[in-house]
């Protein structure tokens, strides 16, 4: 498996909104993730599912120029407009976080396998209640994405420790 290259990624940040809970370390790695995204100028693409019902996004993951979509199937790659947008980056790795892992992020990931992308999706980023994590987490295994965690990531795409200095600061684990 080849080192994850951040100029060949695009993040999708799938449905963190209020309404689908979601635990704080999950939450903070999300987000340092997409800061992180942003300091390299990796495509951002968001999703909400019923903000009407569920909320915005949550603060801090939409800056001026993010898309934000209203995703009214539960995987990304039934609305066209969305894999649209992450297919038409030239990219060919989506990384994944949000919630839920066994329901939005698994559909959205299979989706996307199935549009001819790598997937990654980043497991301490992602959630969903109770046991249902680690139910996605192996059904996503199964169905061929790659697993990452966050920390593992970002080294990847900073690679040196001149690059390791545009990590965010604190981060949400150990450096």
């Amino acid at each position: 498996m080849p080192l994850t290259n951040h100029e060949d990624c695009v993040l999708v940040v799938i449905d963190v909104q209020a309404g689908f809970g979601g635990d704080a370390d999950t939450l903070a790695r999300a987000h340092w993730l997409t800061t992180l995204a942003r300091a390299l100028h990796v495509p951002i693409i968001v999703t909400e599912e019923e903000p009407e019902r569920h909320g915005p996004t949550r603060t801090g993951f939409v800056e001026p120029g993010t898309p934000v979509f209203r995703k009214p199937t539960f995987g990304l790659a039934g609305t066209p407009e969305i894999l649209s947008a992450v297919t038409d980056t030239s990219r060919t790795t989506a990384v994944l976080v949000g919630f839920e892992t066994d329901v939005c992020v698994y559909q959205s990931a299979v989706g996307l396998l199935d549009a001819g992308l790598r997937v990654l999706v980043v497991e301490d980023a992602v959630g969903s209640p109770g046991e249902m994590h680690a139910r996605g987490l192996t059904r996503l295994r199964d169905a061929g994405v790659t697993l990452t965690h966050c920390k593992a990531l970002a080294y990847e795409w900073v690679r040196t420790v001149e690059g390791a200095s545009v990590l965010p600061r604190p981060a949400p684990f150990a450096l």
